[in-house]
């Protein structure tokens, strides 16, 4: 049902109406959108000027929205394969439409053959981020944990940064992101901004205009680098490294917080002691690249700084050494007393998870017993040598693994299984859903009722639907509502609405939601919430724990990337996100695709010199785990040694047969069993 209109739009054409929503993908701002209608049909998205954290702006992904919900590229109807696995949304003649009762019918029969012979451990789902609403994202757990289906790990963005963060500060909740501007130095750390957090990016330039300082500190020049004041570029994965580097001159120089270190801070004497002494700024400048003068004026610029803020981004936990470098650099603040400061810390992201009671829409009761984890990010594992039992059904849904999972070559093969009954819940016919044997249109977030929450801010928002559903599209919720019927689930908890849910979640005692303006919420606006005051630190002691006796390694140390580990091939990879897309999310839209300006790899001019390259030219990349063509640009913003890949293209749209995660692998963290998107080494050659 669509919710009934907020308020006349009087602008250019009478007849439109304007309806509040919400950016649904994965992001941690959680936009407010403005969503103009006219027939029924979204004609125009914007920002809601509103929004206590987002005020209005779009980043350019979401500023044509309607062009992705009203695509001409839309499934609209469910389709049964007919051609062979992988054919492509170029192809045709693959798919043959039918009615939603053939194709929920088809997928239940298949689904009870293989329990019968195989028991229900060999189905398989696979989801993550393609939706970020609560009741939506997680809408499938409550129906696989009734059915008795193996159970996904998700883990493929940053586990290892919450990790990292949880064994130095443990629960300790984030600040607020506008505490930012009461800072005099912010570093932005491992983040792209201008592509991952655009909304932040206000309160660092309210900053600057206050006086701060801004330091960028990546692998390359990213477009955040316009807001940096200065910008030191390090080798991928020593960011560990450069932070033991800088608390040994931070000691050495006496530019610690000794009070702030003695009465609340645990164990900074045998960090001093034991480990400091091995990083000093010689050895550092090796390891990282910068020069020792830089060493040096960093550490006594942010020694001297009144109020130090930190913003990490997840890039730089997606390396084998991810956990232990995010809880290196977590540490950092806590030398100089940053973490007792107004505008100064680290800020990793805010969790509002305890806000609400999720297990009421993941269910886990409905499991008979706990039945087996499968990492996402070993999916090409788990679809070629996984046994106990072979995983023979996929149900892939608000996600992309063909092309958005490590190792896309072993992905494929395993997609590519004739054997393997493979379901993708989907928008558009993308390159996991060319391998599909059911697909089923799904609908957009204008389409249905959610609650959103964020890992950048402290706002919440419901949104109902403003546009009716586009074709015979279904949300997740509805759809495993048939499932489950179909499949003869009898609890009543799989006959309520979205809405019924979302009522019961916002019913739940909570001192989050204690003294929020419900009548707000309800109407569809954004709600902060209040954060709960804590005493000290969420740790076990109540201080930071920077010696931690529950960890593996009692004190945080530096631990060398897999790729510098190997040493193989000469250029480290980065799959690094671009401004016009996310992850494989917006290849529909033409301009935006334009915008990037093909499939490109970026390299030093020296680097593509010693190669005989040229900018413009077809160039293969290539490791042990694959090939993949790219377009070359030289670029001075990438430092020698390393190679940019930005986005993550369908196959459909790429200048040859593979996409980046053909060059990635499948191996994780070192805790949390994280992905290594960044920890893989490749070289370049002419493309054939």
């Amino acid at each position: 049902m669509v919710h009934p209109a907020q308020g006349a739009y009087t602008g250019r054409e009478h007849s439109a109406i304007i309806r509040r929503s919400v950016c649904p993908y994965d992001c941690p701002d959680a936009c407010g959108l403005l969503v103009e209608v006219e027939g029924g049909r979204a004609v125009r998205a914007s920002g809601d000027p509103e929004h206590p954290f987002t005020r209005g702006f779009l980043c350019p992904k979401m500023r044509h929205y309607e062009r992705t919900v009203h695509s001409p590229q839309r499934l609209t109807t469910p389709l049964v394969r007919t051609g062979p696995k992988g054919s492509g949304p170029k192809g045709s003649g693959n798919f043959r439409p039918v009615s939603w009762e053939e194709a929920i019918g088809l997928i239940a029969g298949r689904w009870r053959q293989i329990i019968e012979r195989h028991g229900a451990e060999a189905i398989l789902p696979y989801s993550y981020a393609g939706t970020m609403g609560l009741i939506q994202r997680n809408a499938g757990h409550p129906f696989f944990h009734r059915l008795g289906a193996s159970r996904l790990e998700r883990t493929i963005c940053s586990p290892a940064k919450k990790a990292g963060w949880k064994a130095v500060m443990g629960n300790t909740r984030a600040p607020h992101p506008d505490e930012v501007m009461r800072s005099d130095l912010v570093i932005l750390w491992g983040i792209n901004a201008a592509a991952t957090s655009i909304h932040f990016l206000r309160g660092v330039r309210e900053a600057k205009k206050r006086g701060a300082k801004v330091w960028l500190i990546d692998t390359y020049r990213t477009p955040t680098a316009a807001v940096a004041d200065e910008i030191f570029l390090v080798r991928p994965g020593s960011d560990g490294a450069l932070t033991l580097g800088l608390m040994h001159l931070l000691a050495r120089d006496g530019r610690l917080d000794e009070n702030f270190l003695k009465e609340r801070v645990q164990g900074f004497e045998e960090l001093r002691q034991r480990i400091l002494p091995d990083y000093p700024p010689e050895k550092v400048s090796a390891l990282t690249g910068l020069p020792v003068t830089a060493l040096e004026a960093m550490a006594a610029a942010y020694g001297a700084a009144r109020a130090p803020f930190i913003r990490l981004g997840s890039g730089l936990s997606r390396y084998g050494n991810g956990a232990m470098t995010v809880r290196t650099i977590a540490s950092l603040p806590a030398l100089v007393g940053a973490y007792g400061k107004p505008g100064g810390g680290c800020f990793c992201g805010t969790s509002t998870s305890a806000a609400f009671a999720l297990s009421e829409v993941t269910r886990e009761d409905f499991m008979a017993r706990p039945t087996r984890l499968v990492n996402m990010n070993l999916l090409g594992q788990a679809l070629t040598k996984l046994e106990g039992p072979p995983v023979h059904a996929l149900y892939v849904y608000h996600s992309n693994p063909a092309v958005v999972a490590p190792d896309q070559n072993a992905v494929l093969r395993g997609l590519e299984r004739e054997d393997l009954f493979t379901v993708v819940h989907e928008r558009f016919l993308t390159d996991t859903a060319s391998y599909a044997d059911v697909v089923l249109p799904a609908a957009s977030s204008l389409e249905t009722s959610d609650l959103y929450n964020s890992y950048g801010t402290y706002c919440i928002q419901r949104a109902r639907p403003v546009i009716p559903l586009v074709g015979q599209s279904k949300s997740n919720w509805d759809t495993f509502a048939l499932l489950a019927k179909a499949m003869g689930f009898t609890e009543p908890f799989f006959s309520q609405s979205a809405d019924d849910l979302i009522d019961r979640l916002l019913a739940i005692p909570s001192p989050w939601l204690e003294h929020i303006n419900t009548a707000l919420l309800a109407d569809g606006r954004t709600v902060e919430l209040p954060v709960p005051a804590a005493e000290g630190f969420g740790t076990p002691s109540g201080r930071i724990e920077i010696l931690n006796t529950a960890e593996s390694e009692p004190l945080p140390r530096y631990i060398p990337s897999y790729a510098a580990q190997e040493d193989l091939l000469p250029l480290r990879l980065m799959t690094a996100p671009s401004l016009f897309s996310l992850n494989s999310t917006f290849y529909e839209q033409t301009d935006l695709r334009k915008r990037q300006g093909g499939m490109r790899l970026l390299l030093h001019p020296e680097e593509a010199k010693i190669r005989a390259l040229s900018g413009g030219q077809m160039v293969t990349a290539f490791n042990s785990l694959g090939e993949v063509n790219f377009l070359l640009e030289t670029s001075e913003r990438v430092p020698p040694g390393v190679a940019v890949a930005e986005g993550v293209w369908w196959l459909e749209h790429a200048p040859g047969l593979r996409t980046v995660n053909a060059l990635t692998s499948q191996r994780l963290t070192d805790r949390g069993g994280g992905s290594t998107f960044y920890d893989n080494a490749i070289d370049v050659r002419p493309a054939s």
